[in-house]
């Protein structure tokens, strides 16, 4: 501090003392306000020199920093990996989802379109008595008699014959498929006491030389009643054919048929079957030869067993089933449209604060 007093006071000196007395007060000082002001001037710049050092980075500090910066920039990879395998897996997630969806439909038209049959057996006491419509042609009906416990009595002469103890009409109508075609048939009513087992024997006679093929054919509708009750019994017997089938039993044999009712529901409509089971047995014909002239057919109609086979159409697609599974796909569906949203914004996000980052560590 002295030293930089006494420099101050020779530069202040030398700047008022004249030039002819600079060298009097030289030699009168000698070189001590030279030697004052050199070590001030060496004092200063050795000061600046030491302030420019400490303002230079150290080599260890631009190791530190360009660690830092490589952390930081593995963070951000490694960060921004995990959000696109996030994204890959709900775009994965959301096309399963979509599948899902799509199969339900399917699944769901598929089994409306396609309903289940579904099988049930009713047990009735007795059943409503069917219409047995018979087409005799040249055939003559000898006997109709209801008999029970499966009891057919044997054959009598056809002179003996007792008659009949059935309800039946006569009908004449046409063809439902040709209006040329007229028709004759003799409507009987069915058995109906099917726990004693009530049957119908039916008994007819034909010239055999009169036709090439010895059958009668039958057929069986739902109720004798509806046909009673129509008044139009032509048109009534023309539908009858266009729903049910046709059977026959030959001549010269004992036709036993066996029926059961099978009623079908479907859309709207419900429709009556009848299936059969026959067994057939022959004829011997113990007739005088004179009256061997003219063929023989029975039939015996009876009732299988006490059931009544019902087929109904059953959808098993359930649409608050499948409400419910496309409901839940759909909200799978937004939130992973939501989180693939979020994950994008974040994903720009850090990208915009690593290059402000790095903007400011380069400047």
């Amino acid at each position: 501090m002295n030293e930089m007093k006494h420099a101050v006071f020779c530069a202040n000196w030398q700047s008022e003392v004249p030039k002819n007395n600079w060298v009097n007060w030289k030699w009168f000082n000698g070189e001590d306000c030279a030697g004052a002001l050199g070590s001030y001037q060496n004092n200063d710049v050795s000061e600046v020199e030491q302030d420019q050092a400490s303002c230079d980075p150290s080599p260890d500090e631009n190791v530190v920093d360009n660690n830092l910066m490589t952390i930081g920039f593995n963070k951000a990879c490694v960060k921004n990996v995990f959000t696109v395998i996030l994204v890959l897996i709900y775009l994965l997630l959301t096309t399963v989802a979509v599948f899902l969806a799509y199969q339900t439909i399917s699944d769901f038209m598929e089994k409306l379109n396609h309903p289940v049959m579904s099988v049930s057996y009713k047990e009735v006491e007795k059943f409503a008595a069917p219409g047995i419509a018979l087409y005799p042609g040249k055939a003559q009906l000898l006997s109709c008699m209801h008999h029970y416990h499966d009891n057919v009595p044997p054959l009598v002469a056809l002179d003996r014959l007792k008659g009949r103890n059935c309800i039946k009409e006569e009908v004449i109508f046409h063809g439902p498929y040709s209006n040329q075609t007229q028709k004759q048939a003799i409507v009987v009513r069915g058995p109906t006491d099917v726990r004693n087992r009530e049957l119908l024997f039916l008994q007819f006679s034909r010239n055999k030389t009169e036709e090439d093929f010895s059958a009668i054919s039958y057929m069986i509708f739902a109720k004798f009643s509806d046909l009673l009750e129509s008044s139009d019994k032509a048109a009534f017997m023309m539908d009858c054919e266009r729903n049910y089938s046709m059977w026959t039993f030959s001549g010269g044999f004992r036709t036993w048929v066996k029926m059961s009712l099978v009623r079908t529901t479907g859309r709207g409509n419900e429709s009556v079957e009848f299936r059969q089971e026959s067994n057939v047995v022959k004829y011997i014909d113990k007739r005088p030869p004179q009256e061997r002239a003219s063929e023989l057919f029975f039939a015996v109609f009876q009732w299988r067993d006490p059931f009544i086979q019902q087929v109904k159409d059953i959808v098993t697609a359930n649409p608050w089933n499948t409400i419910a599974i496309l409901c839940g796909v759909f909200m799978a569906l937004f939130k992973a449209a939501d989180f693939a949203k979020l994950s994008i914004k974040w994903m720009i996000k850090i990208r915009k604060r690593a290059k402000i980052r790095e903007l400011n560590q380069i400047s």
